[in-house]
Protein backbone atom coordinates (compact mmCIF):
# COMPACT_ATOMS: atom_id res chain seq x y z
CA UNK A 1 0.00 0.00 0.00
CA UNK A 2 1.57 3.05 -0.83
CA UNK A 3 2.14 6.14 1.47
CA UNK A 4 1.58 9.75 0.91
CA UNK A 5 5.14 10.21 1.71
CA UNK A 6 5.79 8.62 -1.51
CA UNK A 7 3.86 10.93 -3.71
CA UNK A 8 3.37 14.13 -1.78
CA UNK A 9 5.30 17.56 -2.81
CA UNK A 10 7.72 18.65 -0.07
CA UNK A 11 8.34 21.64 -1.66
CA UNK A 12 5.13 23.64 0.80
CA UNK A 13 5.58 27.24 0.52
CA UNK A 14 3.33 28.67 3.05
CA UNK A 15 1.57 32.80 3.37
CA UNK A 16 1.35 34.55 6.86
CA UNK A 17 -2.36 35.25 7.99
CA UNK A 18 -1.40 38.91 7.84
CA UNK A 19 -0.03 38.81 4.20
CA UNK A 20 -1.95 40.52 1.35
CA UNK A 21 -3.86 38.72 -0.92
CA UNK A 22 -2.58 40.04 -3.65
CA UNK A 23 1.23 38.89 -2.11
CA UNK A 24 -0.43 35.40 -1.91
CA UNK A 25 -1.58 35.30 -5.91
CA UNK A 26 1.76 36.59 -7.16
CA UNK A 27 3.68 33.57 -4.88
CA UNK A 28 0.82 30.90 -6.38
CA UNK A 29 0.91 32.03 -10.12
CA UNK A 30 4.92 31.96 -9.31
CA UNK A 31 5.02 28.54 -8.27
CA UNK A 32 2.06 27.63 -9.93
CA UNK A 33 0.13 26.97 -6.69
CA UNK A 34 -3.57 26.68 -6.86
CA UNK A 35 -3.91 26.44 -2.95
CA UNK A 36 -1.32 27.27 -0.09
CA UNK A 37 -1.14 26.45 3.35
CA UNK A 38 -1.61 29.57 5.59
CA UNK A 39 0.88 29.60 9.04
CA UNK A 40 0.73 31.52 11.87
CA UNK A 41 3.88 31.16 14.47
CA UNK A 42 4.64 27.79 12.89
CA UNK A 43 1.03 26.29 13.02
CA UNK A 44 -1.26 25.93 9.74
CA UNK A 45 -4.30 27.82 10.71
CA UNK A 46 -6.00 27.89 6.96
CA UNK A 47 -5.06 27.25 3.60
CA UNK A 48 -5.56 29.98 0.33
CA UNK A 49 -6.64 28.77 -2.58
CA UNK A 50 -7.68 30.69 -6.10
CA UNK A 51 -10.92 30.13 -5.77
CA UNK A 52 -11.30 31.60 -1.81
CA UNK A 53 -9.52 34.97 -3.93
CA UNK A 54 -11.87 34.62 -6.32
CA UNK A 55 -15.20 33.73 -4.33
CA UNK A 56 -14.62 35.84 -1.23
CA UNK A 57 -12.58 38.66 -2.14
CA UNK A 58 -12.77 39.55 -5.72
CA UNK A 59 -16.58 38.62 -6.22
CA UNK A 60 -17.21 40.59 -2.88
CA UNK A 61 -15.60 43.64 -4.20
CA UNK A 62 -12.49 43.65 -2.10
CA UNK A 63 -8.98 44.83 -3.41
CA UNK A 64 -5.52 43.02 -3.29
CA UNK A 65 -4.34 44.63 -0.42
CA UNK A 66 -6.96 42.50 1.98
CA UNK A 67 -5.53 40.17 4.64
CA UNK A 68 -5.15 36.56 3.64
CA UNK A 69 -7.30 36.11 7.28
CA UNK A 70 -10.00 37.59 5.55
CA UNK A 71 -10.77 35.31 2.97
CA UNK A 72 -8.99 31.84 3.95
CA UNK A 73 -10.36 28.81 5.16
CA UNK A 74 -10.16 27.77 8.40
CA UNK A 75 -10.53 23.87 9.37
CA UNK A 76 -8.19 22.70 7.75
CA UNK A 77 -8.34 18.92 6.50
CA UNK A 78 -5.28 17.20 6.19
CA UNK A 79 -3.62 13.81 6.01
CA UNK A 80 -0.57 12.16 7.50
CA UNK A 81 2.74 11.26 5.32
CA UNK A 82 2.08 7.57 6.62
CA UNK A 83 -1.88 7.28 5.47
CA UNK A 84 -2.53 5.23 2.26
CA UNK A 85 -3.62 6.91 -1.07
CA UNK A 86 -7.11 5.75 -0.19
CA UNK A 87 -7.30 7.43 3.33
CA UNK A 88 -6.23 10.66 1.35
CA UNK A 89 -8.66 9.89 -1.57
CA UNK A 90 -11.43 9.92 1.67
CA UNK A 91 -10.52 13.75 3.92
CA UNK A 92 -10.31 14.56 -0.19
CA UNK A 93 -14.20 13.89 -0.95
CA UNK A 94 -15.33 14.12 2.37
CA UNK A 95 -13.83 17.69 1.79
CA UNK A 96 -14.30 18.24 -1.50
CA UNK A 97 -10.90 19.45 -1.81
CA UNK A 98 -8.34 19.11 -4.51
CA UNK A 99 -5.10 19.42 -2.78
CA UNK A 100 -4.21 18.71 0.50
CA UNK A 101 -1.61 19.58 3.66
CA UNK A 102 0.76 16.41 4.73
CA UNK A 103 1.47 16.36 8.12
CA UNK A 104 4.24 14.15 10.59
CA UNK A 105 2.80 12.49 13.26
CA UNK A 106 3.83 15.39 15.46
CA UNK A 107 1.30 17.70 13.15
CA UNK A 108 4.03 19.36 11.53
CA UNK A 109 3.45 20.09 8.29
CA UNK A 110 5.77 18.47 5.96
CA UNK A 111 4.26 18.26 2.17
CA UNK A 112 1.33 18.71 0.16
CA UNK A 113 -0.65 16.38 -1.81
CA UNK A 114 -2.71 16.69 -5.21
CA UNK A 115 -4.90 14.37 -6.55
CA UNK A 116 -3.25 14.52 -9.89
CA UNK A 117 0.01 13.18 -7.97
CA UNK A 118 -2.51 9.71 -7.12
CA UNK A 119 -2.79 9.49 -10.84
CA UNK A 120 1.13 9.03 -11.89
CA UNK A 121 1.41 5.07 -11.34
CA UNK A 122 -1.14 3.06 -13.34
CA UNK A 123 -2.37 1.29 -9.72
CA UNK A 124 -3.14 4.55 -8.78
CA UNK A 125 -5.82 5.83 -11.60
CA UNK A 126 -8.87 4.14 -10.43
CA UNK A 127 -8.59 5.71 -6.80
CA UNK A 128 -7.82 9.52 -8.67
CA UNK A 129 -10.80 8.58 -10.98
CA UNK A 130 -13.02 7.63 -8.27
CA UNK A 131 -11.92 10.63 -5.65
CA UNK A 132 -12.52 12.99 -8.68
CA UNK A 133 -15.88 11.83 -9.31
CA UNK A 134 -16.84 12.53 -5.32
CA UNK A 135 -14.95 15.67 -5.36
CA UNK A 136 -16.61 17.15 -8.83
CA UNK A 137 -20.24 16.48 -7.01
CA UNK A 138 -21.98 19.18 -6.47
CA UNK A 139 -22.73 19.70 -2.59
Amino acid sequence: MQQLKELMSRDVKVVGPDMTIGEAAQKMRDGDFGMMPVGDNDRMIGTISDRDIAIRAVAEGKDAGTKVRDVMSTGIAWAYEDDSVEQAVAVMSKHQVRRLPVVNRDKRLVGIVALGDFAVEKSEIKPAAEALAEISKPS
